[in-house]
């Protein structure tokens, strides 16, 4: 398999043609042909089929093509590397976030930071906890913020926040008196969800495991959205309350028992080189989070940090 086979199909697949991908590639149609038999004939796989003179993407074809994506999102971000190195030097950070922590508590953060460093060129990358500590453990970002451990870390993590979940209602709900909510309180309600597979979603469904009457009507892997859905008035659920704190013109909050811990986690590539830079930002970090958490609102008050 070679590259120029694999650039071939990939033009082939954006454009729909042969001839449009030749021209694209600033080669002949005959040569793209001739790679894409290549590559079929490397590969074993039919790849597109002819019919009535049009090329169409075999199921063979189109999974093939999200591989390809996947690998050179890599590539991709090897070029981008590159790049940033000779713009910026040293001068730069890399960050990857969950977006419960960079809708929240890292812009803040970013901004105690640019003040002291306005030079240090910082990106950022929002994803789900896999992909930050895989952009983590790839060395490909410098720090990782994440809600919860993935099964298989390859990183070093270490606690920076630890929160206790909260219950958002839709505005005039029936249980919007309470001062506490439990599981029996949600017994035939519609509940949004964390999607499976998120380490949160398991400490939500370990709270109810002795009395789940929930309706489990919608999962999302994102607290924002939960939130956004439930002030449509689509159903309860349970989120971090930095993320709860952005939606109480939406929601009411009340706190949840038993405790549901929202820890979140710092990442770090093991064995990493030291890094000055990255060293203070963690500190900034740090200290912004423990700002954050303890200011706030009355609202959320027994929300805060805990010991």
């Amino acid at each position: 398999m070679k590259f120029k086979e694999i650039q071939a199909f990939q033009a082939v697949m954006r454009s729909g043609s042969m001839t449009a991908a030749a021209a694209e590639l600033h080669t002949s149609q005959p040569n793209v042909s001739r790679l894409i038999a290549q590559l079929e004939y490397g590969t074993g796989l039919t790849l597109f089929t002819r019919t009535a003179g049009r090329l169409v993407p075999t199921e063979e074809g189109l999974a093939f093509v999200r591989e390809v994506e996947r690998a050179f999102v890599g590539l991709d971000a090897l070029k981008d590397a590159a790049r940033d190195i000779r713009q910026f030097g040293k001068g730069r950070l890399r960050i990857a976030s969950v977006p419960s922590l960079a809708m929240t508590v890292l812009p803040l953060v970013l901004q105690r930071f640019h003040a002291d460093y306005p030079d240090v060129h910082v990106a950022m990358e929002t994803g789900s906890t896999q992909l930050v500590a895989d952009r983590v453990g790839g060395r490909y970002c410098d720090l990782g913020l994440v809600s919860y451990l993935p099964p298989a870390a390859v990183t070093d993590a270490q606690p920076v926040a630890d929160l206790s979940g909260c219950c958002v209602l839709p505005p005039g709900h029936r249980l919007a008196s309470h001062d506490v909510i439990t599981p029996a309180d949600l017994a035939g309600e519609s509940f949004i969800s964390m999607s499976h597979g998120d380490g949160l979603r398991a400490a939500v469904d370990a709270a109810f495991a002795a009395d789940d009457r929930r309706v489990l009507h919608f999962e999302t892997p994102y607290g924002a959205t939960i939130c956004r859905m439930v002030g449509l008035g689509l159903g309860v659920g349970i989120v971090n309350p930095l993320v709860a704190r952005l939606h109480l013109n939406e929601v009411v909050v009340r706190p949840f028992a038993p405790r549901i811990p929202f820890v979140s986690y710092l990442l770090l590539a093991r064995n990493r080189p030291a890094n000055v830079l990255v060293d203070r930002f963690i500190a900034e970090m740090i200290a912004g989070i423990a700002a954050e958490t303890a200011s706030l609102p009355a609202e959320l008050s027994g929300f805060g940090m805990d010991a």
